[in-house]
């Protein structure tokens, strides 16, 4: 690993997270990082988007809170009924998208293991539902590294890229909430 390796490993805390994962290839003009990427599915766009607007309507919900408690209240009930409805539109994704697999997750990119190899260099699509708030994520990301284990399987390392800030805090919360949940259990453990 060359020192700029190690350098940018460390730039994001990372975590070991179980989550769903698929990606696939861009080539050609799809490539390009300034592209939106869309699912074709549309009810995995639709729990992207329920998360991006529930992320970007947190701060009008604290305004609103400090003028009225009483509707801050009643917004934040019908929040949580939605948050149960994407929920359930979730799992139905998580059938389509497969088995959630082990990852290594931080803010500034992935890696992941994957039967077959994937070119250093090549640009993915790549569609998550992080655990267990059901955040759904489809992001794009460049392969880094294409390393090959005893067991056979390839651990592909890629970097996100041209990540909304919305996207990015989102991934933030999602670390620190597990970072405060491995901590919990940590502690829970007798010595």
């Amino acid at each position: 690993m060359s020192y700029q390796d190690a350098d940018d490993r460390r730039e994001y805390y990372r975590i070991d997270d179980t989550i769903a994962l698929d990606f696939s290839l861009l080539s050609g003009p799809a490539a390009q990082a300034t592209d939106t990427l869309h699912d074709p599915s549309p009810l995995f766009n639709l729990l992207s988007d329920l998360h991006l607007m529930d992320f970007e309507s947190q701060h009008l919900l604290r305004h609103i809170s400090e003028r009225d408690r009483t509707l801050a209240n009643y917004l934040k009930v019908m929040n949580k009924r939605i948050d149960l409805l994407g929920q359930a539109l979730a799992q139905s994704l998580l059938r389509d998208i497969g088995a959630p697999r082990q990852v290594s997750l931080s803010e500034g990119g992935l890696s992941f293991l994957h039967p077959q190899a994937v070119a250093a260099g090549s640009h993915l699509a790549i569609k998550m539902v992080l655990m267990p708030q059901a955040l759904g994520l489809l992001l794009r990301a460049q392969v880094m590294h294409c390393r090959t284990r005893d067991d056979g399987q390839f651990e592909i390392g890629t970097e996100f890229e041209a990540l909304t800030d919305a996207q990015r805090q989102l991934l933030a919360r999602h670390i620190l909430q597990k970072q405060a949940q491995q901590r919990r259990l940590a502690r829970e453990l007798p010595r």
